[in-house]
């Protein structure tokens, strides 16, 4: 009768199979199990390998044994050895892979965000190097370094920036709506800098019909001056333009609420409480849209949620 000898280097997998196939006693299993390093399984193997420095040896190794794992310590560890070894060999298809596994199943953990951030980072300022030499006067490169300037507070020479595209690329798509936002956003801005940055959020939209940013801010701007008809077409056209801005579907719910028209706010903020359930904001005023059609328990209901969302962002700061 065949029978596999329970030496120590005896792979974990093939004593299994040897038990059911009745090769190999119980008992002996048992001894051979107690007796064998760590280092002789397959993922204690991979992980020494990559912790190791023998990353290509390792990378192939962590693929096979990560679907087979359900233990959320060994997914873990094994997304966070193939992140860093694929980061060290410029494997970025596999780093990707391993930091979307940490993001999905680990989002609050420290170490996988700080891993996260450092090589999203590295990614980042690489493709920026790429993009300035390989086409440096691209409306892309030239956008980048416009938004640098407008990160760093510049805003004025951002702007400066943006116009330079703007001449070059007259058809380029979301400059106009940089623009205007940072009218907007500029701590000394002019009497008319409103005035100002709606023309740039018009001309975005001429650009680019189906830009929900833009509709938005002309919806802001509108809801700001108390023009619930454009306020609430503006809104209306994000929501249709992006089905997931959810502040869009909150802007359309109160400037409903604002025009006096409550039926019509509860679908709207209904989709917003939906999305954004921990918004204080969202429950209050849909608290007053069934209020205002006689659903005063919804309403109540609705004030409840306001009061307990309220509640844990006060914790949470």
């Amino acid at each position: 009768m065949l029978y596999f000898s329970p030496m120590r280097t005896l792979s974990l997998r093939w004593l299994i199979l040897a038990i059911a196939c009745g090769f190999l006693p119980v008992n002996a299993f048992a001894q051979t199990a107690r007796k064998a390093p760590l280092a002789v399984l397959p993922l204690q193997h991979a992980l020494d390998l990559a912790a190791g420095g023998h990353c290509r040896r390792a990378l192939p190794l962590l693929a096979a044994e990560l679907p087979h794992l359900a233990a959320k310590r060994d997914r873990y560890a094994v997304a966070m050895a193939q992140a860093r070894c694929a980061m060290s060999l410029g494997r970025d298809d596999v780093a990707l892979g391993a930091i979307a596994l940490l993001h999905r199943e680990f989002p609050n953990d420290p170490q996988a965000l700080f891993l996260s951030a450092q090589y999203l980072s590295v990614l980042g300022d690489r493709a920026a190097h790429h993009l300035a030499v390989t086409a440096p006067n691209s409306a892309q490169a030239m956008q980048l370094e416009a938004e640098s300037l407008e990160s760093h507070g510049k805003f004025q020479e951002a702007i400066a920036e943006y116009r330079r595209i703007l001449a070059k690329y007259p058809s380029a798509v979301g400059i106009h709506y940089r623009i205007g936002r940072i009218l907007l956003l500029d701590e000394s801005p002019t009497p008319d800098s409103a005035a100002q940055a709606k023309k740039e959020f018009e001309e975005e939209i001429r650009v680019d019909p189906h830009s929900a940013a833009a509709e938005f801010m002309l919806g802001d701007i509108a809801w700001k001056a108390q023009d619930w008809p454009a306020a609430i077409g503006h809104f209306s056209h994000a929501t249709q333009d992006d089905a997931g801005f959810s502040e869009a579907f909150l802007g359309l719910g109160v400037s409903l609420n604002g025009a006096g028209k409550y039926a019509q706010a509860i679908a709207p903020l209904e989709n917003y409480v939906k999305m954004e359930p921990g918004d204080p904001a969202g429950h209050y005023q849909l608290a007053i849209a069934y209020a205002r059609t006689g659903r005063q328990k919804a309403a109540q209901r609705q004030l409840a949620l306001q009061r307990e969302a309220a509640q844990k962002r006060a914790q949470s700061h």
